[in-house]
C-alpha cells in the first residue's frame, strides 16, 4: 500500500484536497475545542444578531393587533397605573432620588401583612406543622395545633402537603367547613358535598361566571353587580363577554342596596341581555356598608322571583366593626324565608383566608358553597375544576385553621383569642379614625366605614381641574390621585376604578396601616386636599405633565 506522503506527491488533486482540509484542521484547533465551533455555528443569539444586521425580524405572532381583545378590555383598577407609578417612585427612592417625602405608603389594595399586621400564630403554627412533619416531635408547639395538622395529612396523598388533593378540595377540610357554616348560621344544616375549596375567593367567583355566560346578542348572559364595585367582577365580565348590568348603591343613606334600583337596572337590560345573575358583596368592598337582614330579604325574594342565580361575596364576615351592624349570611336569611326559598334560589356564597382578622392573603385559600345548583351542572363544575387540578394544598390547610380554630378547652385558646381581638379592635378603631378625620376637611364626605377594609369618600373637585383632566384624557379623581401621590408618596385608587354615579368622584383607600401610620396618611390627605381646592380654585387651569401611561386610551 501506498503511504500518504506517496500518495500526495503522486496526485495533484488529492495534494490540493489534503492541504485544504489541513488548513481547516489548523484553524479548527486554534478556535478551541470542538463543541465550542459547534455552540457559535448553530447559536440562536448568533443567528438573531445577523438576522438583525441583513434585514428586520419575522413579524410575531402574537401583537396588540391578535391579542384577544377580551383581554384588552379588562382593567383592574386595585393594580392600575397609580400602582404602577408608586413603584416607580420606590425605586428612585431607594436610589436615593430627593423627594418631599420618605416612603411612599400603599393604601390601595387590602394586604394585611404588608402593611404591618402580624400572622395569627396558630394558624402559622398548624401550617408549619403540615409543610415539616419533623415538627409533630418538637416540645415548642402546642398539642391542638399538632393534632389539627395530623388531621389534615392524614387526607393528603402520600401524607404529604406536597400531594394534590381532589379537585374539590381535601375532604377533612370541606367537613370542617360544613361544620363551621352550620354552627355560624346557628343550626342551617349543612352537606359538605356543595364545599369547593377555591384559591382565594377570586377563583370561586371566576367559576361560577364560567358556568352562567352563555347566549348571543339580547340572550347573552346579565351580569348585575353593585356600583361601586370590586374590579374582580367587572375584569371578569369582560374576560367572558358577558353584559354588565349596573345597580347603583345609595350613597346618601351608607351605601344601602334599594331594591327598586335593582328592578330599575334588570328591567332596562333585559331590553339588550338577558339577565342570570346577582352579585352581592356583603361586607362592602369598597365601600364597607353591612347589609341589613331586611335587605338581603328582599335581594333574595327579588332573586327568587326573578329567577336569577345569586352570587354573595361574603370575605368579609368578620369584618364587621359598628355597633349598630350584624353580619347575616344570605344562606341563613334564605333558610328562615322556608323551604320555598331555600330549596329553589340557587346561591353561591364565597370565603376567603386573606380577610377576616388572619389576612393571609399570599396563601391564596378559599372556599365556596353552591347550593340548589342542577346535578347535571354540578358535574360539569367539577370537571371545570378538575382542570386546574386542585387549589394549593397549603392554602387549604389555612382555610380549615380558620373555620375550626381553637375551642376554649384547647392549650391554643387564650393566644387565639387574644391575637383575634388585638386585630379586630384595632381595625373598628381605624374605622372610626378614618371616618372622622375625613369628615374633618372641606370637600371630603366619608360615610361610616361598618365593615370590610376600606373607606370610599366622595371628593369634591373644582370645575378648573376637571378641565384640566379632561383636556390630559384622564379622568378627574385618576388626576387627584396621581397629584396626591407625586406630592406626598401615598397611594389610593381613583373611584372611577369601581365604578361611581356620572358627577360624582371618589377614591378608595383601605385601614389597614398602624394607628400612628393611619394618622400620618389621613394627615398628608387633609393637607393635599385643601391645597388641591386652594389651587384649583384660584388659578387659570394649567396642563400638567402627566406621563403618557396614565392617560386614558
Amino acid at each position: 500500500m501506498l503511504c500518504l506522503k506517496q500518495l500526495v506527491l503522486r496526485s495533484p488533486s488529492v495534494t490540493a484536497s489534503v492541504s485544504s482540509s489541513l488548513r481547516q484542521h489548523a484553524r479548527f484547533k486554534s478556535q478551541g475545542p470542538a463543541g465550542q465551533v459547534g455552540l457559535k455555528r448553530f447559536s440562536t443569539a448568533e443567528a438573531t444578531v445577523e438576522t438583525r444586521d441583513q434585514g428586520r425580524l419575522k413579524e410575531k405572532t402574537l401583537t396588540m393587533a391578535t391579542l384577544n381583545p377580551q383581554v384588552k378590555a379588562v382593567e383592574y383598577a386595585v393594580r392600575g397605573p397609580i400602582v404602577i407609578k408608586a413603584g416607580d417612585i420606590e425605586k428612585e427612592l431607594q436610589q436615593g432620588v430627593k423627594q418631599s417625602f420618605t416612603e411612599v405608603i400603599k393604601a390601595n389594595i387590602g394586604d394585611a401583612h404588608a402593611m404591618g399586621q402580624q400572622p395569627i400564630t396558630f394558624l402559622r403554627q398548624v401550617v408549619a406543622l403540615c409543610c415539616f412533619p419533623e415538627l409533630l416531635d418538637s416540645p415548642a408547639l402546642p398539642d391542638d395545633a399538632k393534632q389539627r395538622a395530623q388531621r389534615i395529612l392524614q387526607d393528603c396523598g402520600g401524607h404529604s402537603l406536597g400531594s394534590y388533593s381532589n379537585s374539590q378540595g381535601v375532604d377533612c377540610i370541606r367537613r370542617d367547613i360544613a361544620d363551621y357554616i352550620t354552627h355560624r348560621d346557628e343550626g342551617v344544616p349543612t352537606d359538605w358535598n356543595d364545599i369547593y375549596l377555591t384559591t382565594g375567593a377570586s377563583d370561586g367567583i371566576m367559576s361560577i361566571l364560567k358556568l352562567l355566560v352563555s347566549g348571543e346578542g339580547t340572550s347573552r348572559t346579565g351580569v348585575m353587580i353593585p356600583i361601586p364595585q370590586y374590579p374582580l367582577y367587572s375584569a371578569a365580565i369582560s374576560e367572558l363577554e358577558a353584559v354588565h348590568i349596573n345597580y347603583y348603591l345609595d350613597e346618601e343613606n351608607c351605601w344601602a342596596l334599594d331594591i327598586e334600583e335593582l328592578q330599575r337596572a334588570y328591567l332596562s337590560a333585559k331590553q339588550h341581555c338577558q339577565p342570570r345573575v346577582l352579585c352581592i358583596i356583603n361586607p362592602g368592598n369598597p365601600t364597607g356598608q353591612v347589609q341589613s337582614k331586611k335587605c338581603i330579604e328582599e335581594v333574595l325574594h327579588f332573586a327568587y322571583e326573578e329567577n336569577l342565580f345569586v352570587m354573595a361575596d361574603e370575605v368579609y364576615q368578620d369584618n364587621v366593626y359598628s355597633s349598630d351592624c350584624q353580619f347575616h349570611s344570605f344562606k341563613k336569611v334564605l333558610y328562615e324565608m322556608g323551604p320555598e326559598y331555600f330549596n329553589n334560589v340557587e346561591l353561591a356564597s364565597f370565603h376567603s383566608t386573606s380577610k377576616g382578622y388572619t389576612g393571609e392573603c399570599g396563601f391564596r385559600g378559599g372556599y365556596m358553597e353552591v347550593l340548589n345548583m342542577d346535578p347535571k351542572v354540578k358535574a360539569q363544575l367539577v370537571k371545570l375544576l378538575s382542570v386546574r387540578l386542585c387549589p394549593p394544598v397549603p392554602g387549604q390547610a389555612a382555610m380549615d385553621v380558620i373555620v375550626n380554630p381553637p375551642k376554649d378547652h384547647e392549650p391554643s385558646y387564650a393566644q387565639f383569642i387574644k391575637e383575634k381581638s388585638s386585630v379586630l379592635g384595632e381595625l373598628a378603631l381605624k374605622a372610626r379614625l378614618t371616618e372622622e378625620i375625613l369628615n374633618s376637611v372641606p370637600g371630603i364626605k366619608c360615610n361610616p366605614v361598618q365593615g370590610a377594609m376600606y373607606a370610599f369618600p366622595q371628593i369634591f373637585i373644582p370645575p378648573r381641574a376637571i378641565q384640566e383632566a379632561q383636556t390630559l384624557s384622564m379622568a378627574p379623581d385618576m388626576l387627584y390621585c396621581l397629584k396626591l401621590l407625586e406630592e406626598t408618596g401615598i397611594c389610593v385608587v381613583p373611584g372611577s376604578g369601581f365604578g361611581q354615579r356620572d358627577g360624582t368622584y371618589h377614591f378608595r383607600m383601605t385601614i389597614l396601616p398602624s394607628p400612628e401610620k393611619l394618622k400620618v396618611l389621613l394627615g398628608k390627605v387633609k393637607d393635599f386636599h385643601l391645597r388641591f381646592l386652594e389651587e384649583y380654585s384660584q388659578q387659570e387651569p394649567t396642563i400638567s405633565r402627566v406621563p403618557q401611561e396614565h392617560r386614558d386610551t
